[in-house]
């Protein structure tokens, strides 16, 4: 049986979601409490760089906020799929490593499971916000090892 009572789950709604809700279960001892987390990052952060001073482009909010409609649904899915509850389904904005740090510390998470495609170079054995939550994190990290499709 898992010591794993609160396991923080963060996905990024790709098609390798499922894999890692299925390990996470995997993990969760009958009684555990299992939160599903999305990060989406602002796009005005995203774009920062490009345009310095306010918005992208007319419309942008717009864009976001059907893009944010769209996401939560797919989060809403797999969370269904999963079997958590809609009140642990929690879609968050903001860098990804800084929000599942922030939120597994704020709620005591005991684990947090997240996927990794792994890179090269410098980040060789985890993706950067892998990386970043692992070393970051008081908690237990489970990094699955997620392959894109060839």
């Amino acid at each position: 049986m898992s010591g794993y009572k609160k396991i923080a789950v963060a996905i990024d709604l790709s098609s390798e979601s499922a894999a890692i809700m299925k390990r996470a279960l995997a993990v969760a001892a009958p009684d555990s409490e299992i939160h599903l987390m999305y990060v989406q990052e602002p796009m005005d952060s995203v774009y920062m760089g490009v345009v310095p001073y306010g918005p992208v482009f007319v419309g942008m909010d717009e864009v976001e906020e059907n893009l944010r409609s769209e996401l939560r649904q797919k989060l809403d899915d797999i969370g269904e799929k999963a079997g958590v509850p809609e009140s642990a389904r929690h879609f968050l904005n903001g860098t990804p490593a800084r929000e599942i740090r922030r939120f597994a510390e704020e709620n005591d998470m005991d684990l947090i499971v997240l996927g990794t495609h792994g890179q090269k170079g410098v980040q060789l054995l985890l993706g950067a916000t892998a990386n970043s939550v692992l070393h970051g994190s008081a908690c237990d990290v489970l990094a699955v090892r997620v392959y894109e499709a060839e």
